[in-house]
């Protein structure tokens, strides 16, 4: 097992000072190597540099132009951002790559998005941006290891939007475990014991033998069965066995992970339907006080929190996520580190001179005050600072309106922005979910196959994984032996996953 040994210290300013042309931008050289910096856009030309994006909108409404106008004044440019609606967005950066039409900045919406346009990455259709990120003191933060999960043959085209590497954890009732002498869980033994507790001693004092001690859902991902994989060791996605790749339900702690479900469900301690339940189902059955434990991520603690003390004022949550149960001590699976990506066309962009502007102007997002501007708005409107931290507005409806929608322009995020702002959490479990959030970095187990590509993949490894999906849950509930589930992984091989196996590891070999 590998673990990311990665630190992630957020800087914590007081204030942001406006300055001209974006204090703290870069002052990047082009890439024909004269001088061309975020000043210059805004100073030393007569007209603003015109720059095209594509963004992603998750919001009901197109965003005021409050913010964009805000980002041109400080930038030197003139803006013409495409909002296009969440459910048709991969539809529409198809279509428009199909015409020749995306603009400079095309932000693809996740890792998927990215795979579909790896042939044409290959085919020269946007530009390499590697070699030259050294050159613009913001995007030069941008984490290797994040930008090497979006090369492509190892080489890199994209920006990415960050996200956190790993949220998982555990939620619990931390009232329930006092009432019955428990503390936090730190070894998967004494993690099943509080399930066994929580079934077998009335933790809620209602005198009957009614409690689910453990809510999952229908997600072997982010439920909780990828989790309690990690903590058993077993790889991420895809992990190495003799040398070569291999899919992570060929190895024994997926097998050792499968069997702790059977027994927590054969005796109980967990919610007997967990297959086919919702997450809106799951989370009410802890919302509810039927169930005592929640694993997913930690951050839900938050939203969680409200819900489950209007059923009982008196119940209190916790969370935790150092939980060891492998031989090799506590790990976690992680994500690869970005949201969405961004690609710049070079139909859109035609010279380096006009690349250098568009990176210019992308250096000037990861500024800390552009940075802070998109994610947060501005001061005294959407949020107000106390003691250097954000406490966003009450008004939801106005930050939605106004802020949210920024927010999937953004580049980089807390761990790459120098100085971006840390929210202060009126909610201490809350902080301390964060904190754990943090902490997470330091115990990764990174998915090897991330950057790899497969052909075979591409085109069934959505149904096949179905297949899998499918055998675990078969197997949990007991309707197959293991001699049963090796059989949905011999005709899983012999349905193409031998083939994206060979696929897999001849890209592995060569990104060595």
């Amino acid at each position: 097992m590998k673990k990311k040994k990665a630190s992630s210290i957020l800087a914590i300013v007081t204030a942001l000072s406006v300055v001209a042309g974006c204090g703290g931008g870069s002052s990047a050289p082009a890439a024909t190597g004269t001088s061309n910096g975020s000043a210059a856009q805004g100073e030393n030309k007569s007209e603003p540099v015109a720059i095209s994006i594509m963004a992603n909108l998750h919001t009901p409404e197109v965003p005021s132009d409050m913010i964009e106008k805000l980002l041109e004044e400080k930038t030197g440019t003139k803006l013409e951002i495409q909002w296009v609606p969440d459910g048709t967005y991969d539809e529409k950066v198809n279509a428009s790559f199909a015409t020749g039409t995306l603009p400079q900045v095309t932000y693809l919406k996740n890792a998927a998005s990215l795979v579909n346009m790896r042939d044409a990455i290959r085919n020269g259709q946007f530009w390499e941006i590697g070699p030259l990120l050294d050159q613009y003191p913001n995007l030069s933060r941008l984490k290797p290891e994040v930008l090497k999960n979006t090369a492509v043959d190892g080489k890199i085209y994209a920006l990415y939007r960050e996200v956190p590497l790993s949220r998982q954890g555990i939620i619990y009732r931390k009232d329930w475990a006092d009432k019955l002498g428990l503390s936090a869980p730190t070894h998967i033994d004494e993690f099943y014991n509080m399930l066994k507790q929580f079934k077998e001693n009335d933790p809620d004092g209602n005198g009957k033998d009614d409690t689910i001690p453990l809510t999952d859902r229908n997600d072997l991902v982010y439920g909780a069965f990828k989790t309690i994989s990690s903590w058993l060791g077993t790889p991420n996605n895809w992990g190495e066995k003799d040398g070569k790749l291999a899919p992570e339900f060929m190895f024994p702690e997926y097998m050792e992970t499968m069997n702790f479900f059977k027994k927590l469900h054969q005796e109980g301690l967990i919610n007997q339907d967990f297959p086919v339940t919702s997450k809106t189902d799951q989370q009410n059955l802890f919302i509810t006080g039927k169930s005592g434990v929640y694993i997913g991520a930690m951050g839900d603690v938050s939203s969680l929190h409200p819900k489950v003390v209007e059923v009982n004022p008196d119940a209190e949550l916790d969370v935790q996520n150092k939980i060891e149960g492998g031989p090799n001590g506590y790990g976690i699976w992680s994500v690869p580190g970005y949201g969405s990506v961004i690609l710049f066309p070079k139909t859109a962009i035609k010279t380096e001179e006009d690349l250098n502007n568009v990176l210019t102007f992308m250096d000037q997002l990861m500024s800390p005050e552009l940075g802070n501007l998109i994610y947060w708005g501005v001061e005294g409107t959407h949020h107000k600072l106390e003691d250097g931290k954000v406490i966003p507005s009450e008004d939801t409806k106005l930050t939605d309106r106004e802020v949210k929608p920024y927010q999937a322009i953004q580049v980089g995020g807390p761990l790459t922005i120098e100085g971006f702002y840390e929210p202060k959490h009126m909610l201490p479990v809350k902080a301390k979910s964060e904190e754990m959030i943090t902490e997470n970095n330091d115990y990764l187990i990174e998915d090897p196959s991330a950057a790899l590509d497969s052909k075979t993949f591409n085109e069934k490894g959505v149904q096949l994984q179905e297949m899998i999906k499918d055998g675990t849950y078969r197997y949990m509930l007991g309707d197959i032996d293991e001699a049963g589930f090796q059989s949905v992984v011999d005709n899983w091989l012999k349905s193409g996953g031998q083939q994206i196996i060979d696929e897999f590891n001849v890209s592995y070999s060569s990104s060595k």
